[in-house]
């Protein structure tokens, strides 16, 4: 999980334990009897002096990530880059032209990309900040809901002003975070999909020049093959992320989902609240350093570990297929692009700014291995049915594979194709065979509820087949 909060001094001397021995550390003492109301007023006290600092170097943001101070550390992690030329936009259009009329004829799904644009890191972070903004946002309400529900019923009643400045403590501590991950991220993706999720506008696809530069350095590879290779990798996505429309809900209402299932063990609120320094936040960079010394870590559930499952499954089918596609339209036509599609696959398997981004501001993990899983997958439907048949498994959620399909995928093309493609020719029509299945099924519960509820005779429910 993402390392925001705020770290406590092991040496700290205010950090003893209460001399009635109620085992509250000093500071808070939210803990138990040893609530004392007297010190609400210090803890004000301490807040306001913090917020007041933090105030004026992280803006005015409010809400659970304070999205101003995100912006401001993300663009001074940017530093001084060059605006896009008028050559690179060319380049660009040119390739994400032939990369579309390749893929015409490797996937059923027209394009999803209205226009393609260059982006600069500055505008990878205006484009995509809302989209970051579902994704922290539940999250970070989760945590900061927790602060207030942790306090006991004392507390409650009389912190109500505090509740408000933990609540802009926890948007700061999660906005710095997020701002010093973004700027990173801005300088290091290559396309406004390189994370798996469709961060961007819908209908436009992006790529980022000075990125992809820096990626060609050292490959093989001609510059405008790695282009064409990346621009199809885009258009790929959006593709996907156009013509089924569930999905972009779908993975967002999972990480919303994650998000619901967090819990914390406020004790360690309480540990590190006692060694909060007003004097050393008085800058954001001072808070990053504040973040990252002990740091708390919410506690994993039931209920996360199931959304973790299916959303890093529905990611790994998601960019499974993009892998297969891709590879299919360029493999005969584009020399380099099984080496390219390795470099990619090394670059996501090493753990890169990606999955470490999405990590962290979000707590959850890409597995690289269930991507490779999923790839071949697709790859096996295919040659078990084709393209059509491929394609049509996207018609809807309950006809995707799930993540014990993902390591046997012959059971799953074996069930659904039944030693056939006839099953696979019409998606729409299995699922739709599928819910007159269910329907028949509840019927006959309702009637035989109805049989029993006639009073003991069995004439009067017997007209029912």
């Amino acid at each position: 999980m993402s390392n925001f909060g705020f770290g406590a001094s092991d040496d700290d001397p205010d950090k003893k334990k209460d001399p009635d021995g109620s085992g509250n550390p000093a500071g808070f003492g939210f803990g138990g009897e040893g609530f004392d109301p007297a010190q609400l007023g210090q803890m004000l006290t301490q807040f306001g002096q913090m917020l007041s600092g933090m105030g004026a170097a992280g803006g005015t943001g409010s809400g659970p990530v304070n999205y101003d101070l995100a912006k401001q550390l993300a663009r001074q992690q940017m530093g001084d880059f060059s605006p896009v030329s008028a050559g690179e936009r060319e380049a660009i259009t040119d390739a994400a032209h032939l990369a579309e009329l390749w893929l015409d004829g490797a996937t059923t799904l027209p394009a999803g990309a209205t226009k393609t644009v260059a982006w600069t890191p500055v505008d990878w972070l205006d484009n995509t900040i809302d989209t970051w903004k579902r994704l922290c946002d539940p999250v970070a309400e989760q945590i900061s809901g927790m602060w207030t529900s942790g306090l006991p019923a004392e507390a409650q009643q009389m912190a109500g002003p505090m509740m408000g400045m933990l609540t802009q403590m926890g948007g700061m501590a999660f906005g710095s975070q997020l701002g010093q991950a973004l700027g990173q991220l801005s300088k290091e993706v290559l396309t406004s999909t390189d994370i798996g999720l469709p961060l961007g506008p819908s209908g436009t696809a992006a790529l980022l020049p000075s990125a992809i530069s820096s990626f060609s350095e050292g490959l093989e590879q001609p510059d405008r093959e790695v282009l064409v290779f990346l621009a199809a990798r885009e258009a790929a996505h959006q593709r996907l992320y156009s013509h089924v429309p569930w999905l972009r809900q779908r993975v967002l209402a999972t990480v919303e989902e994650y998000a619901r299932g967090i819990r914390m063990d406020f004790s360690a609120i309480e540990e590190a609240a006692a060694g909060l320094d007003p004097s050393a936040l008085t800058d954001p960079s001072k808070i990053e350093a504040i973040l990252q010394q002990g740091a708390f870590e919410p506690q994993t559930t039931p209920e996360q570990k199931h959304a973790l499952e299916r959303l890093e499954t529905l990611l790994a089918l998601v960019e499974g297929w993009v892998e297969t596609v891709v590879a299919s339209a360029l493999g005969d036509r584009l020399p380099g692009a099984v080496a390219l599609g390795e470099t990619i696959r090394r670059r996501r398997a090493s753990g890169g700014p990606a999955e470490q981004t999405f990590a962290t501001l979000v707590g959850l993990e890409l597995r690289p291995r269930k991507v490779r899983e999923a790839a071949e997958l697709w790859r096996q439907l295919l040659a078990a049915a084709d393209v059509e048949g491929r394609d049509g498994v996207w018609a809807h959620p309950d006809l995707l594979p799930d993540s014990s399909d993902l390591d046997n995928p012959a059971a799953f093309i074996d069930r659904v194709v039944g030693g056939g493609t006839s099953s696979f020719d019409d998606p729409i029509a299995q699922l739709e065979a599928m819910e007159a299945k269910e329907r028949a099924e509840a019927a006959e519960r309702a009637a035989e509820g109805d049989d029993e509820g006639t009073d003991g005779d069995p004439e009067k429910g017997s007209s029912t087949p």
